[in-house]
């Protein structure tokens, strides 16, 4: 039986071996970009710190300021999982094999927390509370019951 190299070649590639040059720039080149988004994030933090200890702050701006706070750690994210995992180096249907159930899960995870919130904003309200009141009833005195003697 001859040996049979290329059955599956999107799979069965073999791996790039790189000289020490490479694979340090590699690295170098990684920490320096995970730490520009690392410090980019702190320096938002701060000021969004800072922006809460004046009391007339603009909410629209710190909700921007941490929508950038997120779109900026999702792509740190994507970036660990892309080198560190290698995942950048896999086909793409074993890429899409993990990142569809992840962005299904975020997306039912958020749909819990907006629902919750949707059905605790209107318990609270006044016209949807339904709290329960118990009639007063009046206490009666006691009846003289016949043949009593007092």
């Amino acid at each position: 039986m001859e040996h049979q190299e290329n059955i599956f070649p999107e799979v069965t590639f073999q791996p790039a071996h790189v000289d020490n040059a490479v694979f340090t720039k590699k690295v170098i080149r990684t920490t320096v970009i995970l730490s520009v988004i690392t410090l980019i994030e702190l320096a938002l933090g701060f000021v969004i710190y800072f922006m809460h200890k004046n009391a007339e702050y603009n909410h629209a701006l710190v909700l921007f300021i941490k929508g950038v706070i997120t779109i900026l750690s999702l792509a740190k994210a994507f970036y660990i999982v892309s080198i560190f995992m290698h995942l950048g180096d896999e086909i793409r249907n074993m890429i899409m094999t993990i990142v569809v159930p992840l962005l299904l899960f975020t997306w039912f995870i958020a749909a819990f927390l907006i629902d919750g919130n949707s059905w605790r904003s209107l318990r609270n309200t006044e016209g949807h509370s339904k709290t329960y009141v118990e009639p007063v009833q009046e206490v009666q005195p006691e009846a003289k019951k016949p043949g009593s003697v007092e």
